[in-house]
């Protein structure tokens, strides 16, 4: 077992330091090394060393008797049958009243100005909405602090210090953490951390502080907004609890409703759209309407299979950077009635003999497929 360090070089003074200079280079050095501050693995036992010197060199009789005899003392541990166990005093009071506080969320006096909670709604806008870029309302029914209350929660806004803990909003705990003992601090639980007590509860919003009211916003929806993009309206949002702090944000989540023919991929636009075999094979052209004010003409070459596409460049949607458009991409699918009367289905096996026939098609094909391989 290695030897005990002097408890001088431990905490790094000299053995004529007076209390002031103990304390000081205590604080430094308990900063540096607590586990809770100091994630290497010998953290804790460091502490534990920090500790211990303090709390001999800091009593002065324990002190008389180390600088007499050292750790040989004859009167064995100055702590005891069970030697060290633990740091049984305030470290809040040595460390400073912000140690604590940074680690586990604490202060002296519990701050109540806190920001209320965000809230998130979705709203729903059409494709020609995104391609212009336009005003949009919605109405809803939004919180804010209770008129009677103040937000308080309390009868007429009337409220007082929590008895349990000193109007603070948080409580300190003793706690053994390892070898040692340390102060933690909490919410107050009579009080739920907001520091304050009232004899009464709100009639109107039965103490919860809050009560809601209709009302009417606008905002812009972007040019080429996708879906899902979130708009935040600054401070719409819940009120800061216990009548205090600043509101939260309202975000207007916006979903793209979806059109009779068009899909869309990111700028582009994209549609499929029947065929008749004849107008496949002699070629057509189809106008139909567009949401962006102008009719889109779609031309069909002669001679297009099913599962072609032809496309339209710049009448897609706008890029989010505010210039150009994408492509409305056109998929050209046979169209095929379910039934044909006997005149029609007579016409196509003429057609079908006129144009050699199925059968001799697919051999065609087959014997293509064979040449190929060889």
């Amino acid at each position: 077992m290695s030897e005990k360090r002097d408890y001088y070089e431990v905490l790094g003074v000299t053995k004529s330091a007076d209390d002031s200079e103990l304390k000081k280079a205590f604080r430094s050095m308990a900063r540096k090394f607590h586990p809770d501050k100091n994630d290497s693995p010998d953290a804790e036992s460091k502490f534990k060393e920090i500790q211990e010197a303090y709390a001999v060199l800091s009593d002065s009789q324990k002190r008389a008797n180390y600088d007499r005899f050292g750790h040989n003392s004859p009167g064995g541990s100055p702590f005891g049958a069970g030697g060290f166990q633990g740091f049984n005093i305030n470290l809040d009071d040595i460390l400073g009243g912000d140690f604590f506080s940074n680690i586990f969320g604490g202060g002296s006096r519990r701050s109540t100005k806190r920001q209320g909670n965000d809230i998130l709604v979705r709203h729903s806008v059409s494709l020609k909405s995104v391609l212009d870029g336009t005003e949009e309302e919605i109405t809803l029914d939004l919180p804010h602090h209770c008129s009677d209350c103040n937000g308080t929660g309390a009868k007429d806004g009337k409220v007082s210090d929590c008895t349990e803990c000193d109007g603070q909003g948080r409580v300190r705990i003793r706690q053994q953490v390892g070898p040692f003992v340390q102060d933690a601090v909490r919410d107050c639980p009579q009080c739920q951390g907001s520091g304050m007590s009232s004899a009464a509860r709100c009639k109107k919003c039965a103490g919860d502080g809050l009560d809601t009211s209709e009302e009417t916003l606008r905002f812009n929806v972007p040019k080429g907004a996708s879906d899902g993009t979130r708009l935040r309206m600054r401070s719409k949002g819940q009120p800061g609890p216990f009548g205090k702090g600043t509101s939260g944000d309202l975000f207007i989540e916006l979903r793209i409703e979806e059109h009779a023919w068009f899909e869309r991929n990111g700028m582009d636009l994209i549609m499929s759209i029947p065929i008749g075999f004849s107008d496949l094979a002699l070629g057509t052209s189809i106008t139909i309407s567009h949401f962006d004010g102008k009719d889109l003409t779609i031309k069909i070459p002669a001679g297009s299979n099913s599962g072609d596409t032809t496309i339209i460049s710049g009448r897609g949607l706008p890029s989010k950077r505010g210039f150009g458009r994408g492509d409305v991409v056109v998929l050209l699918k046979l169209y095929m009635p379910k039934k044909f009367d006997k005149a029609t289905k007579k016409s196509l096996k003429e057609l079908r003999d006129s144009l050699d026939g199925g059968d001799d098609i697919i051999d065609r094909i087959i014997d293509d497929a064979e040449d190929r391989r060889s």
